[in-house]
């Protein structure tokens, strides 16, 4: 069994938020019953500043809302959406639910790998590129798909592929 890190208050002091994302955080605490259902919005928020959720990230969460970082940590590595470590400056994630898997996800995988030089859970050495695969984005009717950065390309052709790869790449 893994053991979760223990974060010093020093690490917690190494992250914060901008002025804007302190003002977002105010307003995210404000729509929550209580401080721990805010958890999720606060993580993504920090994500979003800081590209991935450290652990100076998970003891600033923790601080701030009242939790201790196990649970926040629990939080993070429980949801796939939480970078863990730091990532590529777009993250491209190729669905391989069943839907998918019937209409060529492996095709799209294939293609992304081989066109980027890596494998899925790795980064490009440029770091431009993350690729991921995920088991579900939702759009079971539009498939193949992958989601590149928070917008989803749907009804995937190869073509389609290297076409939005080569704008990453760029």
């Amino acid at each position: 069994m893994e053991k979760t890190p223990q974060v010093s208050n020093e690490d917690a002091a190494e992250f914060t938020l901008t002025a804007d994302n302190e003002r977002e955080l105010a307003d995210i605490l404000s729509r929550y019953p209580n401080k721990q259902a805010a958890c999720i919005p606060a993580l993504h928020l920090c994500q979003d500043q800081n590209g991935w959720v450290s652990d100076a990230v998970i003891a600033f969460v923790a601080g701030r809302l009242g939790l201790s970082t196990a649970h926040v940590k629990g939080v993070v590595t429980f949801y796939t959406l939480f970078n863990q470590h730091p990532v590529g400056q777009h993250q491209v994630w190729v669905c391989r639910t069943l839907s998918c898997a019937l209409k060529g996800a492996d095709a799209v995988l294939h293609r992304c790998e081989k066109k980027l030089g890596i494998h899925a859970g790795e980064t490009t050495k440029d770091g431009k590129v993350t690729l991921r695969t995920a088991e579900c984005l939702a759009s079971c009717g539009t498939a193949p798909m992958m989601q590149v950065d928070k917008d989803y390309h749907e009804n995937l052709s190869l073509q389609q592929v290297d076409e939005i790869l080569e704008k990453l790449t760029r």
